[in-house]
């Protein structure tokens, strides 16, 4: 079922507070739309700059075997941004890990400290570091795990302390301490983000990833259950469209947020990109 405009008119629930800078960091293109894109929609629009960290290459997201890997890797990054654009992400980071092979070793997580140091988000977006035994396995991806995990480690204790990553000192990178850290709530959710008509703006910036669509016949009937997804959380929070979190308090100085668990979890057929 399409988005219904009539039901995204009007004031939506506040967010438990603003922020002035944020971090989506995700394994592949196209993660960061499927899992927060009304979200980052509704978070650019209310004045907050947001950067993407994409973790790999993307090279396996593709149906052809022949294609070459540096050609489909090219078209993924620009349709990244694609996406990003019409979302109202400030910028784009590619760190280029092969996409498949992602793991939450040490070179990632410097990777990810540097980023954090250097654009000093009190927001982080990841992946949860968790298999989920309830939805789809496609959202419990390798490399989202990978991702997941290895984001909550640069975030704690690697972003904030002096001593991790001495080398990225010289590279005038000082210790930065994250705020909060959202990740999809799955069973564990007790934050739902009223996202209204960035909803709409969700479903179009996924299919900015044209190549993931290629052998489809119709794009948007395929993602129909990102829309029933937040429907469902919708009506589990008692707004038209929400997008489901756990909140991770990382900062001293965060207030906690709303404990609303919902009664029954919202199904899905799928969970982002394959690679």
């Amino acid at each position: 079922m399409p988005i219904d405009q009539r039901r995204i008119e009007g004031p939506i629930f506040p967010l438990p507070r603003q922020f002035s800078s944020a971090m989506v960091i995700a394994a592949h293109p196209d993660d960061a739309e499927f899992s927060f894109g009304a979200t980052v929609g509704r978070l650019a629009a209310e004045g907050t700059r947001i950067t993407y960290v994409v973790c790999t290459d993307g090279s396996q997201g593709g149906e052809d075997p022949d294609e070459p890997a540096e050609r489909l890797t090219a078209t993924r990054y620009e349709e990244q941004r694609a996406a990003a654009r019409h979302l109202g992400v400030a910028e784009v980071v590619f760190l280029g890990f092969r996409d498949g092979s992602l793991t939450a070793d040490t070179a990632l997580r410097k990777a990810l400290a540097r980023e954090i140091r250097r654009h000093t988000p009190e927001l982080v977006l990841a992946h949860q570091p968790l298999r989920s035994l309830v939805f789809p396995i496609g959202a419990s991806h390798p490399d989202h795990l990978a991702a997941g995990e290895a984001a909550l480690a640069a975030v704690y204790p690697d972003a904030r302390n002096p001593r991790a990553h001495p080398e990225l000192l010289s590279e005038g990178l000082r210790p930065h301490v994250v705020d909060e850290v959202w990740l999809p709530g799955h069973e564990h959710t007790d934050l739902f983000v009223d996202v209204g008509e960035y909803a709409l703006r969700k479903t179009e910036a996924i299919l900015c990833h044209r190549s993931q669509f290629a052998a489809s016949a119709d794009p948007s009937a395929d993602i129909a259950w990102v829309t029933d997804r937040m429907r469902a959380n919708g009506a589990a929070a008692g707004c038209a469209y929400a997008e489901a979190f756990k909140r991770v308090v990382t900062g001293s100085h965060a207030a906690p947020g709303p404990q609303t668990a919902p009664a029954v979890h919202a199904e899905a057929a799928g969970e982002g990109s394959r690679s």
